[in-house]
């Protein structure tokens, strides 16, 4: 077995088992848990006040609980976080921040306080008029709030040495993300859909450090490696890539990603900080630079033209939409970019899924049909 397949194999089955993966990164690390929101989560204050950030991207879980407090046309990743929340799934967790950046998510704020009522929440609340100063000024503020919050919670005060610290880390870890990326790109046999998916998300469950140095040894063991073809190059889009049996009909089918632009993936690390400033002033700026995004306001709509540069800069051979039903956001968005895949003439797969899918029949014959149409 190569450095490369020990690497992936011990990731994947970090990110298929969340919990035992967070319960050893606290053990190894000394640390207490801050569970992170989707979607921007100001995961290095987490950092700096000593905490490890744990993602909460749902999961596949009956729902039981959660219809107390969300209809069932809610996003159902806000639906599972609701329902581990009641079960006490995340009872080990000392808080959890919570951006308020679509309708559901403000509701969940306020439910939150009632329906999980032992576990803390702290708001994030973002700008729409990100580029005015006004709204530079207010996320600057808004971090320093969520700063002091975090230092009532950890006991003690976070200093801006320590703050600097953290940012640098993950501004290391985004540039390595980058990188892997980039070497995935060539390797989509070794790195298929759904090895892609679960390296990536192995890094809500690890110290940053942790998943930093691994996907670091990952990246140049690949580098080692010869590049590889495949039969049907595309570039994801949409909140995330699962449930994890649509990425495997993707492997059944030769389909593998080669870019993304996914809310659980790339976007978290493919815009770059600012030289300058200091570190809360370059958080705010990472937020402000952020392009292509639903969630975040946009009067030129951007995501279409991002998309089919991607597909020219990868020279993939379609678009895949994963759309997570209810996801108003990337709904009202889907209409403008398929519009202007169609005018580029770049074939597109559109997805509907959500996390308590039980069937894949229906996504099996779509991904199926489309392959061997592009193929």
């Amino acid at each position: 077995m190569n450095n490369a397949q020990t690497i992936i194999d011990a990731l994947c089955e970090q990110a298929l088992h969340p919990a035992l993966a967070v319960a050893k990164s606290c053990r190894d690390a000394g640390k207490d848990a801050v569970g992170c929101f989707p979607i921007y989560t100001p995961e290095e204050l987490v950092y700096a006040a000593g905490f490890l950030p744990v993602g909460m991207w749902g999961g596949s879980t009956e729902i039981k609980l959660a219809d107390r407090y969300l209809q069932g046309f809610c996003c159902s990743i806000m639906r599972s976080n609701i329902e581990y929340g009641m079960r006490g799934t995340y009872n080990r967790l000392r808080a959890v921040l919570l951006p308020t950046l679509c309708d559901t998510l403000k509701c969940i704020c306020e439910n939150w306080k009632v329906a999980v009522s032992q576990l803390p929440v702290i708001p994030v609340v973002y700008p729409q008029n990100r580029s005015l100063p006004a709204g530079e000024q207010y996320l600057k503020d808004e971090f320093s709030r969520v700063r002091l919050e975090l230092e009532k919670l950890a006991g003690h005060p976070i200093t801006d040495e320590v703050l600097e610290k953290a940012f640098a880390l993950y501004e290391d870890w985004r540039s390595a993300m980058r990188e892997f990326c980039e070497a995935a790109s060539t390797h989509p046999k070794t790195i298929n859909a759904k090895v892609r998916h679960l390296v990536i998300k192995a890094g809500w469950f690890l110290d940053k450090a942790v998943h930093l140095e691994k996907i670091r040894a990952l990246t140049a063991a690949l580098k080692e490696l010869p590049e590889e073809p495949c039969a049907v190059r595309v570039v994801a889009t949409g909140l995330m890539a699962e449930p994890v049996g649509v990425l495997n009909l993707m492997v059944e089918n030769g389909m593998a990603i080669v870019a993304d632009d996914l809310a659980q993936e790339s976007r978290q690390f493919r815009t770059p900080a600012r030289p300058e400033g200091d570190a809360l002033s370059r958080m705010a700026w990472r937020v402000m630079d952020q392009k292509g995004c639903p969630f975040l306001y946009e009067v030129e709509k951007t995501r279409g033209q991002m998309l089919i540069d991607l597909v020219r800069q990868y020279k993939a051979d379609a678009v895949v939409t994963m759309l997570m039903k209810f996801c108003d956001p990337d709904e009202f968005d889907y209409p403008i970019y398929k519009a202007e895949l169609e005018e580029a003439k770049i074939p597109h797969l559109y997805l509907e899924v959500e996390q308590q899918m039980d069937s894949f029949g229906q996504a099996g014959t779509r991904i199926q049909s489309f392959a061997e149409m592009i193929g």
